[in-house]
């Protein structure tokens, strides 16, 4: 028995911004003082590390479960099953649902129920539940999917990555420019066909690392004390990503029994550009080889750092033929890797 993906579905935001739209904005630095420089040599540094150029931002009416459930019906329609069947829906976010205007996170009830609520599904029996993992999210509700079907205890799942990070960010910190929105869904199902999911690997570095991803004050001191928002140590995440999940990728490659010569693409979360293009030559390093050329496809760069979303809407923009010169042939073996707050890393193999 095999556990393929049968169904892939998007939810992008439609609201669009660009690097320009941050020119009025007053950056600070953490301990409140100003930069050095002008906001338009902020963006184009900001710009040459990230490469983003434009992000998407979620519509003011809408919110994240929202968001994941476009995303799982249009999984559903993909796969043609029946919701009432799935045994299992999961969400992966990290943030809840953040009215537009507010400051607070609302996750009673779960979104796993809310989606579950908004697809109508009456059948008690298909168990919804939220898992918070960081940006890694989306990766580690599949690998629970898996444990749930290759154990006997379910036969489909559907599991969504979503975030409104739009919603949390601190319009003074220039790291602000990094977030985004977005949704993804996949049903998995057991197959007697070959292929699907062949390997797994996850870990959380809390020892040292676990506070490199918070909640904390506005850069700008004169804002309120009480109200957080998310903060990111970037150098320390950089040098923790490049030396932990190119390992977890390779780690994960052995146990699937494949060569480094079969993996067609690698299917990154989408962070910050250079940093994924120093694990992906970091991670063929390991095999004494440069990373071939195409092999990892890129949204980070219209639609910004979505965190758990990043990976399931690559997936689907490929799939459906949105990103040029990428595509996946029946067969193809792939990695989908992602790391965040936590510090959580996981990786998968999976024949497409």
């Amino acid at each position: 028995m095999s556990i393929k993906m049968t169904g892939l579905g998007s939810f992008i935001p439609n609201l669009k911004r660009k690097n320009s739209d941050f020119l009025k904005h007053e950056f600070f630095n953490l301990d409140g003082s100003g930069f050095p420089h002008t906001n338009e040599v902020t963006i184009e540094k900001f710009k040459a590390i990230t490469g983003i150029e434009e992000r998407r931002y979620l519509e003011d009416d809408l919110s994240t479960s929202d968001m994941a459930t476009v995303a799982a019906q249009k999984a559903i329609e993909n796969a043609g099953i029946d919701p009432e069947t799935l045994d299992y829906l999961i969400v992966a976010h990290n943030y809840g649902d953040v009215r537009f205007g507010s400051v607070q996170s609302d996750t009673v009830p779960s979104l796993a129920t809310r989606v579950k609520h908004n697809l109508r599904i009456k059948n008690p029996k298909c168990v919804g539940y939220d898992v918070l993992f960081g940006c890694p999210g989306w990766i580690e509700g599949v690998i629970q999917a898996q444990a749930f079907i290759k154990s006997g205890m379910a036969k489909k799942c559907l599991v969504i990555g979503a975030e409104a990070l739009s919603r949390v960010v601190d319009n003074n910190d220039r790291d602000s420019m990094i977030f985004s929105d977005g949704s993804g869904a996949a049903i998995f199902e057991a197959s007697e066909e070959p292929g699907g999911i062949l390997a797994h690997s996850s870990a959380t570095y809390a020892y040292q690392d676990a506070h490199h991803i918070y909640f904390g004050k506005s850069n700008r001191n004169e804002e309120e004390v009480d109200t957080r928002y998310i903060k990111m140590n970037g150098r320390k995440i950089y040098e923790f990503a490049l030396t932990h999940v190119p390992e977890a990728m390779k780690a994960c490659l052995e146990e699937s029994g494949k060569s480094i010569e079969d993996v067609k693409k690698v299917f990154l979360h989408q962070a910050n550009e250079k940093m994924d293009e120093a694990i992906i030559a970091r991670f063929y390093k390991q095999y004494k080889m440069k990373a071939p050329e195409n092999v990892m496809p890129m949204s980070i760069h219209e639609l910004g750092n979505s965190s758990v979303a990043t990976v399931p809407t690559l997936l689907d923009l490929v799939i459906t033929g949105n990103i040029p010169n990428q595509e996946l042939k029946k067969g193809d073996v792939i990695i989908l890797a992602s790391v965040g707050a936590g510090m959580n890393i996981n990786a998968l193999v999976y024949q497409y």
